[in-house]
C-alpha cells in the first residue's frame, strides 16, 4: 500500500457533499464507555488497513444499550453521532457493538451512506452460503439482553432462519469479559488478559460446535471477540464471522479496491 503511487486518474479536486475531510473510511460509533480494546476490537483503530474515524455517542453507554428497556432516550444521540460522521466525510456508517441492531433501519433511514450497525446483518447472509440444513451458530455477548426483535431489525428471519444463539457471559463463564463490560461488576479501571480470554473462548467455540453438530458457520456477535477469530476457527475448522469481516466487506463496497497485475 505505501509503495504505490498516486492515483494518476485524480487530477482535479473538487468540494464533494460539503465534507469536511477527504480520503475518509470507514465511520464508526463508540459506547461512551472508558475500556481499553485488544488490537482487533472495534475500538482499537490500529489494527485495520483502512482509515477510521471514530465518534462518541454522548450519554450512550453499555448500560443505556444493553440493560435498559427503553431504547428511545439512545435514538437521538445515535442520529447526531451518524450524520457527524457523514458530513465529515466517511464513506460508510458503523457501530463498535452488535446491540446497536436495533438501531440499524432508523440510521439507515437517515442518512446518504451505507450504514452497517450490527456485525449480525451477516446472519441471513451467512445461511445463504452453508444451506438450510446447516444452522449458524450466533455466539453474543449477553443472551438475556438479545432480543428477537434485535435479530429482525437487521433482516433476520426468526421463523424460517436455521441458528442458535449463546451468550459467552451467561451462558458460559468468561472472567475477562466481565472485567471489561459488565457495568455492575468490572473494576473501576476495567482490564483484561489476552491469553485466558482466547482459551475461554475457544472453549466456548469447542462446546458449542460439540452441541450443535450441525453448525455450518460461528458468527461472533461482539465487538471485543474477533481479536480470537483466527484461533476459533483453528479449534473449529468452520467459517467464522465477525465485526472483523462485516468492516472489511463494508469499506470494500465503500471504497473499491483497484486492481493490479499483468496479463
Amino acid at each position: 500500500m505505501f509503495s504505490m503511487t498516486r492515483d494518476r486518474s485524480i487530477e482535479r479536486i473538487d468540494i464533494r457533499k460539503n465534507h469536511k475531510c477527504y480520503g475518509m473510511g470507514l465511520g464508526i460509533m463508540l459506547l461512551d464507555d472508558a475500556y481499553p480494546g485488544f488490537p482487533g476490537d472495534v475500538r482499537n483503530a490500529s489494527a485495520f488497513p483502512y482509515p477510521i474515524q471514530y465518534q462518541i455517542v454522548r450519554g450512550v453507554d453499555i448500560e443505556a444499550l444493553l440493560y435498559k428497556e427503553d431504547k428511545e432516550p439512545c435514538r437521538q444521540p445515535i442520529l447526531d453521532a451518524a450524520k457527524e460522521l457523514e458530513a465529515m466525510g466517511c464513506r460508510a456508517i458503523s457501530a463498535e457493538c452488535g446491540y446497536f441492531a436495533w438501531f440499524q433501519q432508523i440510521v439507515a433511514g437517515s442518512v446518504a451512506v451505507p450504514v452497517f450497525m450490527s456485525s449480525l446483518l451477516q446472519v441471513p447472509f451467512i445461511q445463504q452460503t452453508i444451506g438450510p440444513k446447516k444452522s449458524v451458530g450466533i455466539l453474543c455477548a449477553k443472551l438475556k439482553q438479545l432480543s428477537l426483535e434485535h435479530l429482525k431489525r437487521v433482516g433476520i428471519d426468526v421463523e424460517k432462519s436455521n441458528f442458535f444463539l449463546n451468550g459467552a457471559q451467561d451462558d458460559y463463564e468468561c472472567k475477562p469479559f466481565d472485567t471489561l463490560w459488565d457495568p455492575y461488576i468490572r473494576p473501576e479501571k476495567p482490564f483484561s488478559y489476552f491469553s485466558e480470554a482466547e482459551s475461554q473462548m475457544v472453549k466456548i467455540a469447542l462446546d458449542m460446535k460439540a452441541k450443535h453438530p450441525e453448525m455450518g458457520a460461528l458468527m461472533l456477535e461482539c465487538t471485543g471477540m474477533q481479536p480470537f477469530a483466527r484461533a476459533i476457527q483453528r479449534a473449529i475448522d468452520l467459517p467464522v464471522y465477525s465485526w472483523g469481516t462485516l468492516l472489511d466487506y463494508a469499506y470494500s463496497t465503500s471504497v473499491h479496491r483497484d486492481y493490479y497485475g499483468h496479463v
